[in-house]
This record gives structure tokens, sequence and C-alpha cells, in this order.
């Protein structure tokens, strides 16, 4: 008996481990994720509770006297395989319970290992997305390190490094040169398709050419042409188009990021660990990436505070983030009250909160006016005239529902276009 209360001891042990692993994976895991330890580490302390309240029943099979009846043969204990190597004794009337949280527990398991192979497959996928840039690599990372070197495409390295596309500046220029050679041999593959057939854009069909091929070749040289310099200059502008869609997204989270920050600064915690809390949180998706940038420059590569702020003001898609990691940078250095800096920056931005909102308001009170007047007004003056057209007799070439379709076509491309701008222009806060 005592060699099975040892076993138990040393399983519950083992659970308590288990306990302390779920807990660190649930300070650092989605939402979704902390609902599973959650409940994976509640049924681990009722089985540990079970366990110990079973103890008292253990105990009394304990005689300093061998008895000749089997220890597990003891009333009001009973034995639970929870592996084939691994048994333990609990009492009669926590049996049910045990089992219960037992299975409760293999299930949960189960669903954190599935969620596990979920974040793993997106691992792998961002890995094999990488495998064009090996390659791109492969054919043109010494043209792209000679260019680097000679100091050419600076704005272009600095909006990779702003646009958070975890890509390196000499990879990307690679990746450049390979595209833009590969839009020119299929611009030659079209050109060639081309020559020797003829699409018809309106019926969708495809024929064979028979007029003048010189003729046909003045019509389409320029593609082998044009499709290089376009991926050209769509690569090149990507960065500096990603850089300001994320430094608007990182500015309508700031406000409140800053408030969050101010209210932690009060209780007079060390303003490294202010990052800390605000990086593990799951509110602010795009400026915990660049808080997270600070905490990678203080705990890998040693900076201080004060280095690390600047360094990452820099590099920051946001020029409200920038100042305001310049003005947390002066005022740590020099000693100043940090919660009351937290404090007047907060003021600030929520005002130009304020007001960008009521920008927004207006904007959209003028887009409503246009929308009635285009959607609305408009085809109802073409419906106008097409009666006036019918009474009069007068010919325009298209008969009253070939009219009718093209006036319905128009106002739902109008309406798609306008539910696209305002969708682009609203604020996500």
């Amino acid at each position: 008996m005592i060699d099975q209360i040892k076993k138990n001891l040393d399983f519950e042990i083992a659970m308590a481990r288990e306990l302390n692993h779920f807990y660190e994976l649930y300070e650092n895991s989605s939402l979704e994720e902390k609902r599973l330890y959650a409940r994976m580490m509640n049924s681990l302390v009722k089985r540990i509770k079970i366990m110990n309240d079973s103890l008292p029943e253990l105990l009394e099979g304990v005689s300093l006297v061998k008895k000749l009846e089997s220890a597990f043969a003891q009333p009001g204990v009973a034995k639970i395989s929870i592996q084939k190597e691994v048994e333990v004794l609990v009492s009669d009337r926590g049996k049910e319970e045990f089992l219960r949280e037992l299975n409760i527990s293999e299930q949960l398991l189960k669903k954190v290992k599935k969620q596990q192979a979920i974040t793993s497959k997106k691992t792998e996928e961002a890995h094999v997305a990488s495998v064009y840039g090996k390659l791109s690599n492969k054919f043109f990372l010494g043209m792209s390190q000679r260019f680097v070197d000679e100091g050419l495409f600076k704005t272009l390295r600095l909006n990779v490094r702003k646009s958070n596309i975890n890509i390196l500046s000499t990879t990307y220029i690679s990746m450049m040169l390979f595209s833009t050679l590969i839009a020119f041999f299929i611009g030659i593959l079209v050109m060639t398709f081309l020559m020797f057939f003829q699409v018809g854009l309106l019926d969708l069909t495809i024929k064979l050419y028979s007029d003048s091929y010189l003729l046909r070749l003045a019509k389409v040289f320029w593609i082998p042409l044009a499709m290089p310099v376009l991926t050209w200059i769509l690569l090149y502008f990507y960065p500096n188009a990603e850089k300001s869609a994320l430094g608007k997204k990182i500015d309508q989270e700031l406000p409140f990021v800053v408030v969050h920050m101010g209210s932690i600064s009060g209780s007079g915690i060390d303003p490294i660990e202010i990052f800390r809390i605000v990086a593990m949180s799951k509110e602010y998706e795009f400026t915990s990436q660049e808080i997270r940038k600070i905490l990678n420059q203080t705990n890998l590569y040693g900076y201080d505070l004060g280095t690390a702020l600047r360094n990452v003001s820099l590099s920051t898609p946001s020029v409200r983030l920038s100042e305001l990691l310049n003005g947390m940078g002066v005022t740590i250095s020099s000693g100043g009250d940090i919660r009351k800096f937290f404090e007047k920056r907060a003021e600030s931005l929520l005002l130009e909160y304020r007001l960008e909102r009521e920008k927004s308001t207006k904007s959209a009170e003028t887009f409503m006016d246009l929308y009635i007047s285009v959607v609305i007004a408009t085809p109802m003056i073409m419906l106008m005239l097409m009666v006036i057209i019918a009474v009069s007799k007068v010919q325009t070439g298209f008969d009253p529902n070939q009219l009718t379709i093209a006036i319905i076509g128009i106002v739902a491309i109008v309406n798609i276009l306008f539910l696209a701008f305002l969708h682009i222009k609203q604020p996500t806060y």
C-alpha cells in the first residue's frame, strides 16, 4: 500500500508539472486556445483534488503487520488504470468523478493537438511561401547585393523594413528581378499566341489569324515590354503602399494603446514591463508588432530601453508612434514622470481621434449626397429620357430593352464602387 501511495504522489507531481506547462502556454495563446487550456487546467486541478481526498482511505490500509489479503482489496478504494504502465488508487466516492474528468481531459487534449497541428500547418505554409525568395536569391542575390552595396534602392529598402512583410531587402530586390524576368517570358508567350490567334472579347471565341502578320506584330510587339515594366512598378511601390496601410492601422489603435499604457504606469511598474504587457495583449494587432520589436531589441540584442526606443522609432511605419517612442525615450532618460507623459499624450491622441472621426462622418455625409444624386436621381432622369425617346420615336440604335439593361448595369456597378470606397475609407475603430 505504501508503494501505491508513492505512485499516487508521483502521478500528482506529474499532473502538477503538466498544469504548469499548460499555464505557460495559456499566457501566450489566442482566445480560443486559452479556453481549451483553462478547461484542461480545471480538469487537472479536480483530479489532483480527488486523489488528495482519497488519501485518508489509502492510509487506513497502511499497517506494520503484513496482511495476507491484497491491499487492492481494501474496502472503499478503487484502482484506475490511466495508461498501461500507470495505475492509481482513489476512493469509491471519487471514482466516477475522476473517470469523468479523465475522459474530459483526453477529449480536450485531442482538441489542443488539433489546434497545434493547425498552427504548425500555417507555419509550414509560411515556410513554403519563402521558396520563391530562395529561388530568386539563387539567380539574383549577387546582383541585389551589389545594388545594395552601391547605395541603390535606399527608399525601397526602408519601405520594406517599415512594411513588416518579413523579407530581407536584398531578397525582395531579387524577387523583383526574378518576377520581371518571368513577366518578360510570359509576355513573349502571350505575344506569340496573339500573333497566330485572334481572341473575340465579346463572344469569347478564339480563331486563327489570317491577315498580315507584320500588321499583327505591330499591334502586339509592346506586350513583352509592357508586362515586365508593369511588374517592376507594382513590386517597387507595393512596400510603400503596405507601409502606408499599416501606419494608418497603427494610428487608429494608438490612442487606446496609450490609454492602456498610462493606466498600467500608474501602478509604478517598470517601463519595460509596460511594453511586455501591451505586446502580449491580443487587442492591438498591429501596434503590438512594433512593441515586440522593442522587446527583441532589449532581450535579444542587449540594447538599453532608450536605444531600443530610438531604433524602433526609425523603422515604424506610423509617424505618431515614432513621435511617441522618441518622447518616451527622452522622458525615461531624463527621469521624468512617465505616467504624466502618457496622460498628456493620451489627451492629444484622443482629441485627434475625435477630429478624424468627425471628419470621416462629414465625408460619409458628402458621399451620401453624391450617392443620392448619382445613383437615385440619374437613373430616374435617364428613364424619363427613354420615355421621351420612345414617344418621339427618335432612332438611337438601341431598343428599350437594351437601354434598360444598360441602366441597371451602370447602377449596379456604381453601387459596388460606392460600397468599396466607403469600406476603404471607414476607420476600423
